[in-house]
């Protein structure tokens, strides 16, 4: 059976994810076959698996870190919130139903054996699993019956190193108050401590590095630097959302609504000199893109509702009235057409009007649609014709059909890329310069943002020129090795290795 190391946080945001992503390409490196594994994730960013299972993204990058598949093994249970009190659970990237917080308190030990089926096998495939936790282990109303922090440690064997984020202060308390809140056997699994996101001479920070290490009664195994990566977000704790709204050259504004999924659709967009991608929330922050990006959502319809209520409806269709580029994602493409139908309850139950910008109409099913798909751009015209006949991959995950009403013409020509014999089917609708796709990863292809965003020059008299995209897949790799690098000089690798028991 593989080692394990396992990462857990003082709290939400310290930096698991990354940490274990860099943990992952070290291994690698260093000559050992490497597997994430997160026994429970809780995002609204997912992946679609080759086998059309859903997944966390946190462990698809981590994936990409270790050189492999992703695999919904890596994360046998994923919660995608509904509401504030609810959420959709997926079990071995199948949907097995939505449950509030309490009832799945209640059901989650059940779980336990699609967990530990899931780990083990991974654990007969590798030499190493890299195990991420959840939150904090400290959280005493939650560690009943846990299967995600200590009570995975415990049933995988694997020695913990504790993470603390020194950048949003407080991380003496953080570490020290942790440890103290935790069972006698519990501390013991805590192997090393790693203090997180620093800035600064690392040589001020010494003298706390001894007090931690003598309250605690914890080694502190590494000091990592606020690495300047980017890599795909977990949830909506981004720091994304907080960036900068100064509007470039070409200026693109996605809508943050409450139950937003998938943002990393956008990011490719981020990479592009001259170019601003903002997220925004109300109608002053909107001020004049040059394309308004509606994303994915966990609740269609009430994200809609919420849109009508703050006026960002009104303003993204005085937008779309003077011929701005409107382009609708998953949610945000069902959101563009004329009506909304949930007759079996799947969202909010009942119907109401979409934005009515594009001619289609769309009902919310029981089924979920989780497919990995490959084509290209057909037939679509407008300001962005110039994608005709693109190719593009990328995966749906959605609860609604959508049927093309007269006027609106199919975007894409899509198929199913795991059966040999799919046939070819039409996705998404255009119209004017509105479009939208089921397809999650569409803007992924250097060659798609390059012409998204020449085609918006163009309109606006900005040479583009410069503005070229990167290749997404290759940019990824650079900074998996950037964070492998950065945390390799400042993490005590080789008591690590101890910790692992490897020599």
């Amino acid at each position: 059976m593989a080692k394990a190391i396992m990462i857990q946080g003082t709290m939400s945001n310290a930096g698991k994810s990354l940490i274990a992503a860099g943990l992952c390409r070290i291994f690698k490196q260093d000559g050992y076959k490497v597997a994430p594994f997160k026994s429970q994730n809780m995002a609204l960013n997912s992946f679609i698996t080759k086998e059309g299972l859903e997944m966390g993204r946190a462990q698809v990058m981590q994936a990409e870190a270790a050189g492999i598949e992703p695999s919904v093994m890596m994360n046998p249970i994923l919660l995608k919130p509904t509401n504030d009190t609810g959420s959709q659970v997926i079990v071995n990237g199948e949907v097995r139903g939505n449950m509030s917080a309490r009832d799945y308190f209640q059901y989650k030990k059940q779980l336990v054996p699609d967990i530990m089926n899931a780990y083990q096998k991974l654990a007969g495939e590798n030499d190493i699993i890299v195990i991420e936790g959840a939150g904090s282990p400290a959280e005493i109303n939650l560690k009943e019956d846990d299967i995600v922090n200590m009570g995975m440690a415990r049933r995988a064997h694997a020695p913990v190193l504790l993470v603390g984020d020194i950048d949003r202060g407080g991380v003496f308390a953080q570490l020290i108050g942790t440890v103290m809140l935790l069972e006698e056997d519990e501390k013991d699994m805590v192997k090393g401590l790693i203090i997180n996101k620093f800035r600064g001479d690392k040589s001020i920070l010494d003298p706390g590095v001894k007090m931690i290490e003598e309250r605690s009664g914890k080694p502190v195994v590494g000091v990592a630097p606020y690495l300047d990566v980017f890599l795909e977000d977990e949830d909506s704790l981004t720091e994304r959302f907080n960036g900068n709204q100064e509007v470039g050259l070409i200026d693109i504004a996605v809508i943050r609504v409450p139950r937003i999924s998938n943002f990393t659709d956008f990011n490719p967009f981020e990479r592009m000199p001259g170019v601003s991608l903002r997220y925004v929330t109300n109608v002053s922050e909107l001020k004049n893109p040059d394309m308004i990006i509606l994303p994915g959502t966990k609740n269609t319809m009430e994200d809609l509702m919420w849109m009508r209520q703050n006026g960002l409806e009104a303003a993204v269709m005085k937008k779309a009235a003077s011929g701005t580029v409107i382009f609708g994602v998953c949610g945000g493409y069902q959101m563009l057409g004329q009506r909304l139908s949930d007759p079996y309850g799947v969202e909010s139950e009942g119907t109401i009007a979409g934005m009515g910008l594009l001619p289609i109409e769309t009902v919310f099913t029981k089924e979920k649609t989780r497919t990995s798909v490959s084509g290209s751009f057909s037939g679509i015209g407008g300001l962005l014709s110039s994608l005709d006949g693109v190719k593009l991959e990328g995966y749906e995950i959605h609860m609604g059909e959508t049927t093309l009403m007269s006027g609106a013409r199919p975007l894409n020509s899509i198929r199913n890329m795991n059966e040999a014999d799919s046939v070819t089917k039409a996705d998404g609708a255009w119209m004017n310069q509105i479009y939208g796709s089921y397809v999650h990863g569409i803007f992924d292809r250097e060659e798609i943002t390059d012409r998204i965003v020449q085609a918006l020059g163009e309109k606006k008299g900005v040479d583009t020129g410069e503005m070229t995209g990167v290749d997404y897949q290759t940019f990824k790799e650079s900074q998996y090795e950037i964070l492998a690098a950065g945390l390799r000089e400042n993490l005590d690798m080789k008591r690590i290795y101890q910790i692992m028991r490897i020599a």
